[in-house]
Protein backbone atom coordinates (compact mmCIF):
# COMPACT_ATOMS: atom_id res chain seq x y z
CA UNK A 1 0.00 0.00 0.00
CA UNK A 2 1.24 3.71 -0.40
CA UNK A 3 -0.25 6.31 1.05
CA UNK A 4 -1.00 9.61 -0.39
CA UNK A 5 -2.37 12.58 0.69
CA UNK A 6 -5.11 14.54 -1.29
CA UNK A 7 -3.16 17.39 -2.22
CA UNK A 8 -0.21 15.18 -3.64
CA UNK A 9 -2.88 13.61 -5.54
CA UNK A 10 -3.76 16.51 -7.20
CA UNK A 11 -0.12 17.34 -7.67
CA UNK A 12 -0.16 14.65 -9.48
CA UNK A 13 -3.32 15.06 -11.52
CA UNK A 14 -2.20 18.64 -12.29
CA UNK A 15 1.16 17.65 -13.22
CA UNK A 16 -0.57 15.37 -15.51
CA UNK A 17 -2.55 17.15 -17.40
CA UNK A 18 0.12 20.08 -17.62
CA UNK A 19 2.27 17.78 -19.48
CA UNK A 20 -0.44 16.29 -21.76
CA UNK A 21 -0.24 15.07 -24.39
CA UNK A 22 2.77 13.82 -23.21
CA UNK A 23 4.06 11.78 -20.36
CA UNK A 24 4.77 13.48 -17.18
CA UNK A 25 7.04 11.72 -14.46
CA UNK A 26 8.30 12.59 -11.10
CA UNK A 27 9.72 11.18 -7.89
CA UNK A 28 7.89 10.13 -4.90
CA UNK A 29 10.04 10.72 -1.52
CA UNK A 30 8.64 9.21 1.64
CA UNK A 31 9.19 6.79 4.76
CA UNK A 32 9.12 2.60 4.31
CA UNK A 33 6.79 1.18 6.91
CA UNK A 34 7.40 -1.45 8.69
CA UNK A 35 4.04 -2.74 7.91
CA UNK A 36 5.00 -2.45 4.34
CA UNK A 37 3.35 0.52 3.39
CA UNK A 38 4.69 3.30 1.64
CA UNK A 39 4.05 6.76 3.09
CA UNK A 40 4.49 9.87 0.74
CA UNK A 41 6.20 12.40 2.05
CA UNK A 42 7.29 14.74 -0.45
CA UNK A 43 6.70 14.53 -4.71
CA UNK A 44 9.29 16.01 -6.81
CA UNK A 45 8.02 16.75 -10.34
CA UNK A 46 10.71 15.76 -13.19
CA UNK A 47 10.62 17.30 -16.22
CA UNK A 48 10.66 14.21 -18.91
CA UNK A 49 13.93 13.75 -20.68
CA UNK A 50 12.84 11.78 -23.13
CA UNK A 51 13.46 12.69 -27.05
CA UNK A 52 10.57 14.74 -28.12
CA UNK A 53 9.07 12.39 -30.40
CA UNK A 54 8.77 9.85 -28.24
CA UNK A 55 7.54 12.17 -25.18
CA UNK A 56 3.84 10.91 -25.53
CA UNK A 57 4.66 7.44 -24.60
CA UNK A 58 7.75 7.20 -22.95
CA UNK A 59 9.52 9.05 -20.07
CA UNK A 60 12.97 8.95 -18.66
CA UNK A 61 14.37 10.33 -15.63
CA UNK A 62 18.23 11.41 -16.11
CA UNK A 63 20.51 9.34 -13.52
CA UNK A 64 21.02 13.28 -13.02
CA UNK A 65 17.86 13.72 -11.72
CA UNK A 66 17.51 10.56 -9.74
CA UNK A 67 20.45 11.52 -8.16
CA UNK A 68 19.75 14.92 -7.63
CA UNK A 69 16.35 13.28 -6.08
CA UNK A 70 18.36 10.64 -3.65
CA UNK A 71 20.58 14.06 -2.04
CA UNK A 72 17.21 15.36 -1.06
CA UNK A 73 16.01 12.52 0.03
CA UNK A 74 18.75 12.48 2.58
CA UNK A 75 18.83 15.85 3.17
CA UNK A 76 14.93 15.28 4.24
CA UNK A 77 15.60 12.24 6.18
CA UNK A 78 13.48 10.25 3.58
CA UNK A 79 13.56 7.83 0.67
CA UNK A 80 12.95 7.23 -2.43
CA UNK A 81 9.82 5.05 -2.11
CA UNK A 82 8.66 5.37 -5.78
CA UNK A 83 8.16 6.98 -9.25
CA UNK A 84 4.89 8.24 -10.74
CA UNK A 85 4.08 9.05 -14.27
CA UNK A 86 1.00 9.73 -16.96
CA UNK A 87 -0.35 7.60 -19.86
CA UNK A 88 -1.93 9.59 -22.44
CA UNK A 89 -4.78 8.38 -23.70
CA UNK A 90 -4.01 5.08 -22.44
CA UNK A 91 -5.63 2.71 -19.30
CA UNK A 92 -3.19 3.51 -16.19
CA UNK A 93 -1.86 -0.12 -16.60
CA UNK A 94 1.73 -0.78 -16.92
CA UNK A 95 3.13 -1.39 -19.94
CA UNK A 96 5.73 -3.86 -20.95
CA UNK A 97 7.92 -1.08 -21.42
CA UNK A 98 7.08 -0.12 -17.88
CA UNK A 99 7.81 -3.88 -16.72
CA UNK A 100 11.23 -3.92 -18.50
CA UNK A 101 12.26 -0.70 -16.60
CA UNK A 102 11.03 -0.98 -13.06
CA UNK A 103 12.53 -1.84 -9.85
CA UNK A 104 11.52 -3.91 -7.14
CA UNK A 105 9.99 -2.67 -4.00
CA UNK A 106 9.14 0.78 -5.39
CA UNK A 107 5.56 1.97 -5.98
CA UNK A 108 4.60 3.16 -9.43
CA UNK A 109 2.33 5.21 -9.70
CA UNK A 110 0.38 5.72 -13.41
CA UNK A 111 -2.36 8.16 -13.87
CA UNK A 112 -4.39 7.95 -16.87
CA UNK A 113 -5.13 11.08 -18.74
CA UNK A 114 -7.74 11.28 -21.25
CA UNK A 115 -8.05 13.86 -23.53
CA UNK A 116 -6.03 16.12 -21.16
CA UNK A 117 -8.10 15.21 -17.99
CA UNK A 118 -6.74 13.38 -15.50
CA UNK A 119 -8.72 9.87 -14.72
CA UNK A 120 -7.92 6.27 -12.97
CA UNK A 121 -4.67 6.53 -10.85
CA UNK A 122 -3.80 3.28 -9.77
CA UNK A 123 -0.25 1.92 -8.13
CA UNK A 124 1.36 -0.95 -8.99
CA UNK A 125 5.02 -3.08 -7.32
CA UNK A 126 6.91 -5.01 -9.23
CA UNK A 127 7.42 -8.89 -7.65
CA UNK A 128 10.69 -9.54 -6.56
CA UNK A 129 11.57 -12.18 -9.54
CA UNK A 130 10.74 -9.02 -11.79
CA UNK A 131 7.96 -11.36 -13.85
CA UNK A 132 4.83 -8.98 -13.19
CA UNK A 133 3.67 -6.30 -11.42
CA UNK A 134 0.98 -6.49 -8.43
CA UNK A 135 -1.27 -3.62 -7.96
CA UNK A 136 -1.35 -1.94 -5.01
CA UNK A 137 -3.68 -0.21 -3.04
CA UNK A 138 -3.46 3.85 -2.85
CA UNK A 139 -4.66 5.12 0.61
CA UNK A 140 -5.58 9.18 0.83
CA UNK A 141 -5.22 10.52 3.92
CA UNK A 142 -4.42 13.77 5.66
CA UNK A 143 -0.45 14.91 6.46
Amino acid sequence: MIILTPDQIQMIRQHSEQDYPNECCGVVLGIFGEDGAKRAERLLPINNAREEEARYNRFLITSEDLMRSELQARRLGLDIVGFYHSHPDHPAQPSTFDLEHAWPTYSYLIVAVAGGVSAELTSWELKSDRSAFDQESIKEEEA
